[in-house]
């Protein structure tokens, strides 16, 4: 299973991400989508797994979720928005992981910062693919891409699609 990753949208879809996504099967968006019109361009292009962030008002969050938790093959995987970071999270996460359990990768956003490292207090594999959208305070705006098989996570890519705003 081939998966494409990107979180703060914020209502401009950058077109070059469906090249960089025509091979995954499914896409993960990390909130702070801004729009409808992005939900409807991502689902066109792939199956989606999308929550909503801080930004996004009460017309997209009617159509998405605070946490998406699911499996693909053997791996659990818990999509959020706001996370903290690996070691000290945000205090809604810290009660998702409590009450359901420790997933194999978290996914998250909003803080414009891409990071992909193992969290070994838990174990789990913690991404956050940056921001893809114009408005924040990152310089590139990144996506990520990688495939799940079983157990194993492999073939990770960052893919830089240049400076926001350009």
């Amino acid at each position: 299973m081939r998966i494409g990753v990107l979180s703060d949208t914020h209502g401009e879809l950058d077109l070059r991400i469906k090249d960089y996504f025509k091979d995954v099967d499914q896409i993960w968006h990390a909130g702070d989508i801004g729009s409808l019109d992005v939900i409807d361009e991502l689902r066109s292009w792939k199956p989606l797994r999308i929550v909503y962030g801080n930004i996004d008002d009460h017309v997209v969050r009617r159509d998405t979720v605070l946490f998406d938790r699911f499996k693909v093959d053997d791996v659990e995987v818990l999509i959020t928005h706001i996370a903290g970071k690996p070691g000290k999270y945000s205090k809604p996460l810290y009660e998702e992981l409590e009450k359901n359990g420790v997933p194999t990768i978290l996914v998250c956003g909003h803080s414009h910062i891409l990071l992909v490292q193992m969290d070994r207090r838990y174990n789990m594999l913690w991404m956050n693919p940056g921001a893809c959208g114009n408005k924040g305070f990152h310089a590139v705006k990144t996506i990520l891409r990688f495939e799940i098989n079983g157990k194993e996570i492999s073939n990770l890519e960052v893919i830089e699609l240049g400076r926001r705003g350009a």
